[in-house]
């Protein structure tokens, strides 16, 4: 089955490059202009992947972005902006961003991005256990004793990096082979930025750290 793909975007040269090059890759692409007509695209024919700008007149593309993670937790979002300083980065990260990529930028490179999002979201479920941590990618949950926790995709794809080799120290640059991608090509430092992350959520309520830094070395997830 073909996968669809809903490109948001207020530039015609951007939009009409990414409807052409995705298209051109075999993607059923739809495209908008702005972000509510995004939204009402996403909620009548729901796409695979979506392509969002940030900056979008009307609903921004992060108010996009937190309408549609309220739905579907699991979809996966590329972020494109031209704000590349890292509290942008982690804004869009925080609101639910699978991936971003910074303008100007290769279509080659944001072609590798969605084609590692689309596998990820192929990939055959399982349920993974560690200490008191559940994690089912079938239902797309992390459960830290009976406390329920929402994880973003890609939170959710690093978590589950660390899940299926808990006990073994993982360097910076084997999670973002795991949990990004071998053809990745961002900034490797957005790793810390996503272990920051994940032990908020998982250490919200008092609970113990999981996730150590082995320095020089990497992370591990083990018990405290």
């Amino acid at each position: 089955m073909t996968q669809r793909i809903l490109v948001i975007e207020d530039d015609p040269s951007v939009r009409t490059l990414l409807e052409r090059g995705l298209a051109y890759e075999g993607y059923l692409v739809e495209a908008a202009e702005d972000g509510e007509t995004g939204l009402e695209i996403a909620r009548d024919r729901p796409a695979d992947l979506i392509v969002l700008d940030v900056m979008l007149p009307g609903i921004d593309g992060l108010e996009v972005l937190r309408r549609l993670r309220s739905v579907d937790d699991d979809l996966p979002v590329i972020l494109l902006t031209a704000r590349d300083r890292p509290e942008h980065q982690v804004e869009g990260l925080e609101a639910g961003a699978d991936d971003y990529v910074t303008k100007p930028f290769s279509f080659d490179v944001l072609l590798a991005r969605v084609r590692t999002q689309l596998r990820r979201r192929d990939k055959m479920p399982e349920v993974l256990r560690f200490e008191d941590i559940t994690l089912d990618a079938a239902t797309h949950t992390v459960k830290r004793g009976e406390r329920d926790i929402t994880f973003t995709g890609q939170e959710f794809r690093l978590m589950q990096a660390f899940m299926e080799q808990p006990e073994r120290v993982q360097s910076k640059s084997v999670l973002l082979d795991r949990a990004w991608g071998v053809d990745y090509l961002g900034d490797p430092n957005i790793v810390e930025t996503y272990i920051k992350l994940l032990r908020q959520k998982l250490e919200a309520e008092g609970e113990s750290r999981v996730i150590h830094t082995i320095r020089g070395v990497g992370y591990v997830l083990r018990s405290g």
